[in-house]
């Protein structure tokens, strides 16, 4: 059987206390793992942000996860590219490690020129998204609207709603077809926690579809 080395990151300690999306990713990558023949060797869990240009230097799981894919000689498997991060520099510096890395979500047989295009476009996705923000707060101000510490909150509260989602899209997929109402009984049964790590209900499912729709 073929090995691999598996990778999981979350960006806020939020998220890391409550489970959230570190084990909507091992459920992904260990789906991926067995229907793809890989046998995963070690799990690296990472709390931290993606962002800056020494994001490397600040995620140590992530150095670690090199050093044992290079031991072992094997690939890093993560549930989604923007595990790894959303910026094009970043993944393009990880190639020269020379480490193979597989992305779930993409297929066991997307390359590595493959994975630049999808960072190109993610970065892409991710400034557009921030001038569609800045752009609507412009717009609110010439309106009269007083854009004080709650609003920005506010934006950076729906922010950090939608990147959870995000990472439950891989669960929410393979559930596609079911009911809310059943899909909130199978996360309760996987004990997935819902973005605020309680208990999941269909209103809580319709909720979080509405964010990925």
């Amino acid at each position: 059987m073929k090995t691999a080395i598996a990778y999981t990151r979350v960006s806020t300690a939020r998220q890391g206390r409550s489970g959230l999306g570190l084990d909507a990713q091992q459920a992904a990558l260990t789906r991926f793992a067995e229907a793809e023949g890989y046998s995963l060797l070690e799990t690296f869990k990472e709390v931290e942000t993606g962002k800056g240009a020494d994001a490397l230097d600040r995620r140590p799981q992530l150095a670690a996860a090199l050093k044992a894919a290079r031991k072992h000689k094997a690939p890093i498997i993560v549930a989604k590219l923007d595990r790894l991060s959303r910026d094009v520099h970043f993944i393009s510096g990880l190639m020269t490690h020379k480490t193979p890395f597989i992305v779930a979500e993409l297929g066991a047989d997307a390359d590595p020129f493959m994975l630049h295009v999808y960072a190109a476009l993610a970065e892409k996705e991710r400034r557009a998204i921030s001038q569609r923000t800045r752009d609507a707060l412009a717009a609110k101000k010439a309106q009269g609207v007083k854009l004080g510490g709650l609003n920005a909150k506010g934006i950076a509260n729906r922010r950090e709603a939608q990147e959870r989602a995000e990472q439950l899209r891989p669960i929410f997929t393979e559930l596609s077809g079911m009911s809310h109402r059943q899909m909130a009984v199978e996360l309760n049964a996987r004990n997935v926690p819902t973005p605020a790590g309680g208990q999941w209900h269909a209103v809580t499912v319709k909720r979080v579809l509405s964010r990925l729709s």
